[in-house]
């Protein structure tokens, strides 16, 4: 069962069962985190600013911004990451979410996981306002992933939802 707190290594394992059908990279991209930017940056000979400029996109979700490849968008929401062509080719440096990500039984989870390591941020009071609306309205979360898990003080969550504490 995978969980909030499972470590990186273990749902990079999981994430192994990718079968490359190309799915994924068809309809979307993964979102970089860590070191993904210097590691693409390099393997495609290029400095991190060019990166940025030519092929990432920041998005935010939960008050937290993260890059991540463009798509190849025709008028809609979604398409093609600019990095697929009959396979991707940034495979060895490809993004985290597209590393721990894939389409078999444990994909949901995979990117909840991803999702509570490297978008909510406890230390953020917006972030956890945005988590706690997300949650409240239906969205599903993983063990260790609850609000309480978060901020388990009751003073300090009515703090962040009375919008005492801004920061």
């Amino acid at each position: 069962m995978i969980t909030k707190n499972t470590p990186l290594t273990e749902v990079l394992q999981i994430g192994k069962e990718c079968k490359r059908c190309g799915h994924c990279c068809k309809y979307g991209s993964g979102f970089l985190a860590d070191e993904d930017l210097k590691n693409i940056a390099q393997f495609l000979g290029i400095t991190e600013k060019e990166l940025e400029e030519k092929y990432l996109e920041e998005v935010e979700q939960f008050n937290t911004k993260r890059f991540r490849p463009k798509t190849m968008k025709q008028d809609k929401p979604f398409g093609p990451c600019v990095f697929f062509d009959a396979g991707c080719k940034i495979q060895d440096v490809k993004p985290l979410q597209c590393r721990v990500g894939n389409c078999s039984q444990y994909g949901e989870d995979l990117s909840l996981w991803f999702t509570l390591n490297y978008f909510i941020n406890r230390e953020d009071p917006e972030s956890m306002r945005q988590y706690n609306t997300y949650l409240k309205s239906g969205g599903k979360t993983l063990p260790g992933g609850n609000f309480r898990d978060f901020v388990p003080d009751k003073k300090q969550i009515k703090k962040i939802l009375e919008y005492e504490d801004l920061k």
